[in-house]
């Protein structure tokens, strides 16, 4: 078995090689080549922690495991770590043997925000100038930077509810030579794009905070419960997700379909769009939604690729299991 720690992981992946897997999976799961499996995410009662497991097969690509961690909200004050710590495990999937385990934490932040940057391609308008960043925490650095190379954004806003952490967000743009301004939520309807990265259980951008044509990526929401914006915005918006099972059961539409808003029949795979079978955006005034809600196919993915990465280089560890 191949063992790829965490401290070799930042050498191994890029935003770019992120995004090819993460697409490519997207695709597969709309062709049927590929499938998740069941979720479980529960609150342990411990430390305020959420646990957890995804995974899941790809036939396409020969891919199965599963990532096992959560969010540890309390572990950058009292331990100096970050708040999301993951692991993820791969198996041979003709034998069923463990054939890889690798650190986690910086490829959850890199597939995340890969995955709102595919949306983003395939979705927001050409002609987008403006992007508002909804969260300003550590993964709010890995989707901002991310969704700057995927349109040329001349602005970025940005909106925290503990606003001293804006500056988080505001050195990205500051990278990319763009100006920064924080605002109010209402504040957003000059945005063209909107990714929202909180871990929020109250819904903080409202239906009318986005303006005509908008593009939103909602990343946060991936546990029941959890809530980032208002349910009427997915009334007004055309749908899209990942996984259709998970954005009704886990993610940002579960809100909206529980108070009969929308039907699980009005959300679409973004894989679809991808593969050519969905028209995607239809016209410019029209506003698009991405469900983000995290499946383990993508961690399954970028996975994959650092194990045969770290192989090539040196870099894996080799142990008898």
């Amino acid at each position: 078995m191949w063992i790829v720690p965490e401290r070799e992981i930042a050498d191994l992946m890029t935003r770019e090689a992120a995004f090819d897997a993460v697409q490519s999976v997207f695709a597969a799961m709309a062709s049927g080549q590929a499938y998740n499996f069941p979720v479980v995410r529960e609150a342990i009662g411990h430390e305020d922690a959420l646990y957890g497991f995804k995974g899941g097969f790809d036939r396409s690509g020969l891919t199965l495991g599963l990532k096992a961690g959560g969010y540890w909200p309390n572990n950058l004050e009292k331990q100096g770590i970050i708040n999301h710590q993951s692991t993820v495990y791969l198996f041979d999937p003709d034998t069923g043997k463990a054939s890889a385990m690798v650190g986690g934490n910086l490829l959850t932040a890199l597939r995340t925000a890969a995955a709102s940057s595919v949306s983003i391609s395939h979705l927001a308008r050409d002609d987008a100038k403006v992007i508002g960043m909804i969260g300003a925490g550590h993964q709010a650095t890995f989707q901002l930077r991310s969704a700057l190379e995927h349109r040329a954004f001349e602005k970025v806003v940005g909106w925290n509810l503990h606003p001293e952490m804006l500056p988080n967000i505001e050195k990205v743009a500051s990278e990319a030579g763009l100006p920064f301004e924080a605002v109010e939520l209402p504040g957003m309807v000059e945005a063209d794009v909107i990714i929202s990265i909180t871990s929020s259980f109250d819904a903080s951008l409202m239906a009318d905070h986005v303006g005509p044509g908008t593009h939103l990526a909602c990343m946060g929401t991936d546990t029941k419960g959890k809530q980032e914006v208002e349910p009427a915005l997915l009334a007004e918006a055309t749908v899209f997700t990942d996984e259709v099972a998970q954005s009704v059961s886990i993610g940002e539409a579960q809100h909206a379909v529980g108070q009969g808003l929308i039907a699980e029949s009005d959300i679409s795979q973004l894989g679809a769009v991808i593969n050519g079978t969905h028209p995607g955006r239809t016209s410019p005034e029209e506003i698009t939604l991405f469900d983000g809600t995290g499946v383990g196919l993508q961690d399954l993915a970028v996975a994959s690729s650092v194990v045969d990465l770290a192989i090539q280089q040196g870099k894996a560890i080799e142990v008898d299991f």
